[in-house]
């Protein structure tokens, strides 16, 4: 009896070992491929929109994922391609649930992700794909009288609102719904996180900026002496900060060019940034930080983005999501608004995104404090251990 005891223990700790081993190769597959997803969907939506811009691209790799899930044919192709979706599709719905459930149970700092599928009450959705959604994106599907275009819109845009603390407001406007509109796909990010070390607001101050080589001006700046993980890019000419918040799962990332001017040069070398390439090759340091103070918000519309990145079928005749239904459905509209703020005590950020379908060793420390003046323009990331969650540059 000892023996069968003892035999049955090994057995469901083999079980449970074997399944979380399943669940990691599941979110490491997700996370590589939104990881990879977000930094090209980034820099071709930096072309349409010069100056101060952020995004969450994690708010709308999940949005086309869960409609991903629901194509057919040559637009599920080139939602895998572009998406760059795991193989078979199990690992990638398992992936997705990974990754929300992980993002979702982040301590010390509010990180909450939601999505929802809007329905037309006259339309019918497909069982397996609303088990899907509801399943592994965990959505709960709502049914909509979408030929009410301002009651519709209002039951959207209340819900936004609900999941992103209100900073995020007007998703979708009446003019956007009609009686043809047959699902409204959201996905919201809200994220405020606390500094893991605080910046003491009295020793805020202006200081100058320098929008450009011609135009400077007097921002706000925050100053901090502290350690941090710090280092120089030579391929990228500029050098980095990570600014970690509480519990230390999450932390903000600045990429700072060498030169006032040199952030085209980042811009233009997105693709080849992986962030954890980046954090390896810093050291932690005692420096000298000063980080402007300041508030961005934005609204892109996707379609042309999306159409350049290669997703195009869905927004034609040629599109085919009869796995939500068996109806001839298009993608009419993708549209984020997405918002960031950071002061002395941390960041907020929010985003949602709505798609209507019509080195140096570590053991080497510095003799003096290093000194990073975050004093012209600059690329940051606001990162997970598993995924960059905003990203954004700041002009002025």
């Amino acid at each position: 009896m000892c023996t069968r005891n003892h035999l049955l223990v090994v057995c469901y700790i083999s079980i449970a070992m074997a399944t979380k081993a399943a669940c990691n190769e599941a979110l490491s597959a997700v996370s590589q491929g939104t990881n990879q997803f977000s930094l090209s969907l980034f820099q071709a939506a930096l072309e349409e929109n010069p100056g101060n811009f952020i995004m969450s691209p994690l708010s709308a790799a999940i949005v086309l994922a869960m409609a991903a899930y629901g194509a057919r044919g040559e637009t599920e192709n080139q939602f895998k391609r572009v998406l760059d979706l795991p193989s078979p599709d199990s690992l990638g719905t398992s992936g997705y649930q990974a990754l929300i459930d992980t993002l979702d149970n982040v301590k010390e700092n509010k990180l909450n992700l939601a999505n929802k599928v809007f329905v037309a009450n006259k339309f019918s959705i497909e069982p397996n794909y609303q088990q899907l959604t509801e399943n592994y994106f965990r959505s709960i599907t709502r049914a909509v009288n979408f030929s009410k275009s301002q009651e519709a819109a209002n039951i959207v845009n209340t819900w936004v609102q609900e999941n992103t603390n209100d900073r995020i407001k007007n998703i979708v406007t009446s003019d956007d719904l009609n009686d043809m509109t047959a699902l409204v796909l959201v996905n919201a990010v809200y994220f405020k996180g606390q500094w893991k070390n605080k910046f003491n607001s009295e020793h805020t101050k202006d200081m100058p900026f320098h929008v450009n080589e011609n135009t400077v001006k007097n921002v706000p700046t925050m100053y901090r002496q502290g350690s941090y993980k710090y280092g120089e890019l030579p391929h990228l000419n500029a050098k980095f900060i990570e600014i970690p918040y509480q519990g230390n799962e999450l932390s903000m990332v600045i990429i700072l060019p060498n030169e006032i001017n040199g952030l085209s040069e980042v811009e233009k070398k997105l693709q080849n940034i992986n962030i954890a390439d980046v954090l390896n090759e810093g050291f932690k340091g005692d420096v000298q930080l000063r980080l402007p103070k300041f508030k961005i918000e934005s609204k892109i519309e996707l379609n042309n983005v999306l159409q350049k990145l290669g997703l195009t079928d869905m927004f034609t005749a040629r599109a085919n999501f009869s796995g939500i239904a068996n109806d001839n459905l298009v993608v009419s509209k993708v549209i984020q608004k997405a918002f960031i703020e950071v002061n002395e005590e941390g960041s907020e950020a929010a985003a949602a995104t709505g798609v209507g379908v019509r080195p140096l060793s570590s053991a080497w420390s510095p003799p003096k404090p290093i000194e990073f003046r975050i004093n012209r323009p600059f690329l940051l990331f606001v990162k997970h251990d598993h995924v960059s969650l905003f990203l954004a540059t700041v002009i002025s």
